[in-house]
């Protein structure tokens, strides 16, 4: 317990003091954030702020694990040095694309095929290396089981099929959270709730363990203390990272932390076996990039059939339609909120009612 307090301490104070240093450094070097000309007309304000912060919780987030490793003098283990290597790798792609729109001045960056080409990479890579290492009980830090709160048991897949899975659940979650930074603190606010509810987990699967408590209600999870550790340290550097990115932003978190964290929340999934629930845990993103292929698909069918594309919503993301409905800012991120706050808690319900029924 003493590790995942600490490695979120760490990785608070990192992004708490980390953030206004690359405020700074960033704002005095002109990197700062193009805005979309078809976005709401409330966002030109926002043109010149400082962008690329995700690179700040991405490394305070991998100092405070392995400062944790090192306060306790134990060893990293498989499953959280993958999950260290999806969030930093996806992080790396989107520190590209946001490279690129601050190089060129333009609201987009890399190519929409060179941007998925380089998610599915890191994606693949590690789908195939979750599926070895396994440790003395022969658990592997993948299962090649879907799962829900455990695995389920009839839907063993082929390991190509498992690799397609976790390539399919990671580019959906990335890119659900990419789609949810459009406004101040709210995908920040919201993945800090998803790390938050898999702290949680972690621990309880720590504390009911196959390997160490066996039983007909036990986890069948590899390293569920460590990935407690990763996920601790993801919540403490949100928590830093909040503190400057609330309304109104001094520093955006941009691709580079969006891209990451939504590679984090799926690898979570992938280890700690709850790869359906995690659609509930992260309910926002669900919704969010629901409305997006409601609106383009919508559009696409009243044009087939009329000759002329309708929208569902006034604009999508979903947030952006409330925004011109006329909602601040504030009020549709708080709401926003709330919303994946209720999904959070609902998830861990679930999670903790399949333990009680047995």
């Amino acid at each position: 317990m003493i590790s995942i307090l600490f490695g979120g301490a760490v990785s608070m104070v990192l992004t708490l003091i980390g953030t206004r240093w690359a405020i700074a450094v960033l704002a005095k070097r002109g990197y700062g954030q193009e805005i979309r000309t078809d976005g709401p007309t409330s966002h030109a304000t926002k043109r010149g702020t400082p962008t690329m912060g995700g690179t700040v919780f991405i490394l305070a987030t991998i100092v405070g694990y392995f400062a944790a490793k090192l306060f306790t003098m134990t060893e990293p283990s498989a499953s959280a040095l993958l999950v260290l290597f999806l969030f930093a790798g996806m992080g790396a792609v989107g520190f590209v694309d946001d490279f690129i729109k601050i190089f060129r001045q333009r609201s987009l960056g890399l190519r929409s095929k060179a941007k998925l080409a380089g998610q599915t990479i890191i994606a693949v890579t590690f789908a195939v290396l979750a599926l070895q290492f396994p440790d003395a009980r022969g658990q592997t830090p993948a299962s090649p089981f879907i799962s829900f709160i455990r695995d389920i048991t009839w839907l063993q897949l082929l390991p190509v099929l498992v690799v397609i899975w976790i390539l399919l659940l990671i580019n959906g979650m990335s890119n659900g959270v990419n789609l949810a930074d459009g406004l101040d603190g709210l995908a920040t606010g919201a993945s800090m709730m998803v790390f938050g509810a898999y702290t949680l987990i972690c621990i309880w699967q720590f504390n009911q363990s196959c390997a160490t408590a066996p039983g007909s209600k036990c986890y069948e999870v590899r390293d569920p203390h460590d990935l407690a550790v990763v996920a601790a340290a993801l919540t403490g550097a949100l928590f830093g990272f909040l503190w400057w990115n609330a309304s109104p932003a001094k520093i955006f978190m941009g691709d580079t932390g969006s891209l990451s964290l939504g590679g984090a929340v799926a690898g979570l999934a992938v280890m700690t076996r709850t790869e359906l629930l995690v659609l509930l845990l992260g309910g926002l993103f669900v919704m969010i990039t629901a409305s997006v292929i409601l609106q383009v698909t919508w559009f696409k069918i009243t044009k087939r059939t009329s000759g002329v594309g309708k929208r569902l919503f006034r604009m999508a993301p979903l947030q952006h339609h409330f925004e011109m409905l006329g909602w601040e800012q504030v009020n549709v991120v708080i709401r926003f909120w709330i919303i994946q706050g209720l999904c959070t808690v609902i998830g861990l319900g679930l999670f903790y009612a399949e333990w009680v029924a047995g």
